[in-house]
This record gives C-alpha cells, structure tokens and sequence, in this order.
C-alpha cells in the first residue's frame, strides 16, 4: 500500500480519470496525453466513434468502453458507463471531455483541496477556450467558462470527483441530454456534499464554433436543459434553472407574441414594447459590454425554443436525442 508523503502513515488517495468522447480526433489524443502518468487508471468511454479514436486510445494506454449505441445516448450515460469500470478502492475521479486537455498542475491542485475538506465532492477549475481569437462564438464559451472562485453550485463537464460521493447520489441521470453535471451538483448539495471552484486552471477546451448556427444550437439546448432541470427541481427549495427557464421564455418567446398581439389593434404599442429589448442589451452592455450583451438578448430566442420544445415533447410523452453543435 502507497502512503501520502506529506502525511506518513496515511494511504495516498488513488486518482483515476474518465474521457468520454466521440470522433474526437487529435483533440482526444491530446487529451489522453495530459493524463498518462498523473493518474492510476485511464478510462475511455467512446461513443460510436468511426475516426480511429478506439485504436488510439488503446494505444495511448487507456482502458476503452465501447458504448452500446443501440440505447439512446447522452454524455452522463458514457460518463457513468466509466464510472462503473472504476474499483472499489477509487479515491478520485477526473471527469473530462474529450475536447479538452487538461493543464500540467492541476490534478494535484484538485486533490490537494478535496484531501483538505472531507466534505467537498466536486472541485473544478478554469476551463478556457483553446483558440478564444477564431471567433466570437469561442469568445462567448471562454466567458462563459470565467465562473467565480470559491463555494458553487455547479460544475461543468471538466472536474475531479469523489467516487464515493457520486456513488453516494447514484450518479448522473442517464436520461439528460444536457445539464447533466448542475443536476448532479445539486442532488449532491442536498447530500451534504460541497462543490468548490478553484482558482486553479484546470482544462483547455476547443469549442470550435465558427458559424451563428452552431451557436445558436448551443444556446436551444441550453434552453432546453433550463426547461427540464426546472420540471425536475424547480417546486424544490432550490428553484432550479427556474429563473432561467422565466427569462428565456419571457423574452424569447412572451415579448414577440404580446407585440405581436399588440400590433392588430395599435402597431405604435407594438413598436414602443419591442423596444425593451435595445433597452435591455445597453442595461447589460455596462457589465458585460456591448457584443456580449447583444449576444445574451438574441440567444433567448434561442433558448426558448429548447425550452418550448421541451414542454411541447413533454406533453406528447416523448424524449428527444442530442442538440449537438459540433
């Protein structure tokens, strides 16, 4: 048995990682590479991939899961597909997607922090945009990965885990196909378990949005996410997603239609309410600033689709699959 050197007598925790990803490509060979050597067991869960990432994967070391893609697929369902290949004696577990690399340094700044609190579960860091320069929609993701240091309710797909607390809630729900991770954190809040966001950087992430419309799916599935957290959790004390899912069907969808309503009896009316909305993006451009504020009102339209679009399958007992941008 290994000890811990700074604490002699004390077993060393043992830190293993999880990859789920899909035609991943050199991004998921980088990925691999960050790992090798600063953890125990290196675990790849594919899911249908037809770029080799199998073979490259065994190549690079990593014990691979093949997914069975005959049953409908989400990322929590590969995520605990690895997590089920984990031993008993598994201290940690560094969850990470296979678009990303993670940053020499940070396991061990995750690990110094769970070791320090016995109560946290869940310690993340920052994640960035690898190339934040090739367009504005990468811009938006590495703002939007910029979330404060400290106690959180939430983290991403990027994080270092206690097994033992995740085994503790059960996991991720198979069913999401987005916001998996915040409904996880949440379950595991009312647990008594802690999530933490460290200072630390933590991954290098490759969006690769290029086009309106891959942002624009990101943002429906967004919406839809907000609309289905809050159907699950939303009587709770915590109210999730619901201010979110509020907002987005407020102004993405409530607004356009009393203007729209407005305008057969009194087009001046119509016009004077569609102005909340230029009002609005120069109320948020004094925090955010101009292009961001402006990107924040447009993709409400877009998350009130994913949330309408929620509702409207909920009604008709019906799930969907995937809202992929890549």
């Amino acid at each position: 048995m290994t000890t811990d050197p700074d604490l002699p007598g004390k077993p060393a925790p043992h830190i293993d990682a999880v990859v789920i990803g899909r035609n991943e490509g050199t991004r998921l060979i980088a990925c691999l590479t960050s790992l090798r050597g600063q953890v125990r067991r290196l675990i790849y869960v594919d899911s249908g991939s037809t770029d080799g990432s199998v073979e490259a994967a065994r190549d690079l070391g990593a014990e691979v899961v093949s997914l069975d893609m005959s049953q409908k697929f989400t990322a929590a369902r590969a995520r605990n597909a690895g997590l089920a290949h984990l031993d008993g004696d598994s201290t940690y577990v560094q969850l990470v997607d296979g678009d990303c690399e993670v940053v020499p340094g940070w396991i061990d700044a995750a690990v110094t922090k769970l070791e320090s609190d016995p109560k946290l579960a869940v310690v993340c860091g920052r994640r960035r945009e690898r190339h934040p320069e090739a367009s504005v929609y990468n811009r938006l993701c590495d703002h939007e990965w910029d979330t404060p240091v400290g106690p959180a309710k939430a983290c991403g797909g990027d994080a270092m885990m206690r097994l033992s607390a995740l085994r503790e809630v059960g996991g991720y729900r198979n069913d999401l196909i987005a916001g998996e991770e915040p409904e996880l954190c949440l379950r595991l809040s009312r647990a008594g378990w802690g999530i933490w966001r460290h200072e630390a950087e933590m991954t290098l992430h490759d969006a690769q949005m290029m086009r309106f419309g891959q942002w624009w799916q990101r943002s429906r599935r967004a919406g839809f996410a907000f609309a289905e957290g809050a159907a699950l959790h939303g009587n709770a004390p915590e109210r999730h997603w619901v201010r979110e899912t509020r907002r987005a069907l407020i102004w993405g969808a409530g607004l356009p239609l009393a203007a729209l309503a407005l305008s057969v009896a009194c087009t001046a009316w119509a016009a004077v309410l569609l102005l909340a909305y230029p009002a609005q993006i120069i109320r948020l451009s004094r925090q955010m600033g101009l292009q961001r504020a402006w990107f924040s009102v447009i993709g409400k339209f877009a998350e009130a689709q994913g949330a309408l679009e929620y509702h409207w399958l909920r009604m008709r007992g019906r799930s969907r699959g995937l809202l992929e941008y890549k």
